[in-house]
């Protein structure tokens, strides 16, 4: 027997470039939708403009994704897309580099990440503070 259980999230991300911490909701969805069962959660963003990554929080590597972002991907004048805030054609870019998709194993109800490891949206759109993750857990 196989189980499908799906969510919204809608968040608000704001006017600022944001790594979004996500574990806790997934950990939230999961334990509603899937308590002790295995198989898999997958993220979904359903924007042009964000992505999702996982990675340590909290010690000072969502600062240094944003860093490393602004390096690869100025905010300035050097893109094809225009429209929106200076530099906002990079937005369109970011998700070739961090992806608008991730899926995780879950064993027993519980997302099985690493000890440092947590689920983050990453959002470098300033013109957009209104975000959408979709939730699906297949077992």
């Amino acid at each position: 027997m196989s189980t499908f259980a799906t969510r919204v999230l809608t968040l608000t991300t704001g006017t600022n470039e944001t790594v979004t911490d996500l574990t806790s909701a997934c950990a939230d969805f999961l334990t509603e939708t899937a308590p002790g069962l295995d198989g898999l959660l997958n993220l979904f963003v359903p924007h042009a403009t964000a992505g999702l990554a996982i990675l340590e929080t909290g010690a000072g590597s969502d600062r240094d994704l944003l860093t490393a972002l602004h390096l690869l991907l100025p905010a300035d004048d050097r893109w094809q897309h225009r429209h929106g805030t200076p530099g906002h054609g990079r937005d369109h870019v970011l998700p070739a580099l961090v992806p608008p998709h991730a899926t995780v194993p879950v064993v027993a109800g519980r997302v099985q990440l690493g000890t440092w490891q947590s689920i983050c949206l990453v959002d470098t759109n300033k013109d957009n503070p209104e975000r959408q993750v979709r939730l699906t857990f297949l077992g």
